[in-house]
Formats: structure tokens, sequence, C-alpha cells
């Protein structure tokens, strides 16, 4: 990987709000997820990811969601009870296109069911899109 490559997907990372010593507990892991930008955020947070069964909170959550993943406002619910009072959802969905796809209109009806609410929506990477959400007390900043 050359370095041009490597500070595209540094910049990704903490584009989606990552920062070092950050503790990110990551949902929904599976074989389709993007590896270069787990990587990017873990050189970012200088921390590796902690998977579904890290027992204490986190900092922010990297939640990988797909249609045939169940309910996705119960998803975003399971997540909040994960996190630090000021921390924050990276939720990444299938582009259009893909297997797994989600609607925008049911992830935007989701985040408010489950009383976040989206700061920004960016590509990451070739096969996923990244939202960045907030729980209305992280939002108060």
């Amino acid at each position: 990987m050359s370095a041009t490559a490597d500070h595209a997907e540094t910049s990704l990372a903490v584009r989606l709000g990552f920062q070092p010593d950050q503790v990110v507990q990551e949902i929904g892991y599976d074989e389709d997820v993007d590896q270069e930008l787990r990587e990017s955020i873990e050189q970012v947070t200088g921390t590796e990811l902690v998977d579904e069964d890290y027992d204490d909170v986190a900092d922010a959550v990297l939640l990988w969601f797909r249609d045939e993943d169940g309910d996705l406002t119960d998803a975003l619910v399971d997540a909040i009870g994960f996190l630090e009072e000021d921390g924050h959802i990276v939720l990444l969905t299938p582009k259009t296109g893909r297997d797994g796809y989600v609607e925008p209109s049911d992830i935007n009806e989701a985040t408010q069911t489950a009383g976040l609410s989206q700061t920004k929506s960016i590509s990451a990477g070739k096969d996923w899109n990244g939202t960045k959400l907030l729980s209305p007390k992280g939002a108060k900043r």
C-alpha cells in the first residue's frame, strides 16, 4: 500500500469521527466487511477493535448492518447501550446494488426511532456507506 493510499484511508477514519486512544466496539463483523477501513480505524485510534463480547463501555461503535441482519432500530438501540455518554455510532451498510443493501429511508426511520441524529454520510469503501450517528446527549456538545 502506498503512503498516499494509507493517508486516504486514515482520513476516512478521521472523517468518520475516530480519534486516538478511543475504544471502538465492532458489531456485525462478517467476512464481507472492509478490512482496510477496520485497519485504518485501528491505526487512528492506536487500539484494536473490541468485539461484541466486550464488557465495558466504548467511545464509539462500528456497526456493520445488512438488510438480512434483522431489525435496524433494535440494532441501533443495542449499540447505544455500549456507548460512553458522548460516544458515537458509525453505521455501515452495503452500497446500492450490493447484497444486503438497506434503503436510506429505512436508515432514517430507524435512526429517528432509536433517538439518534445523523451527522454525516460518506462512502466508506468500495462496498460500504458509512453514517455517523450521535445520541441526543452527544449532539449537545
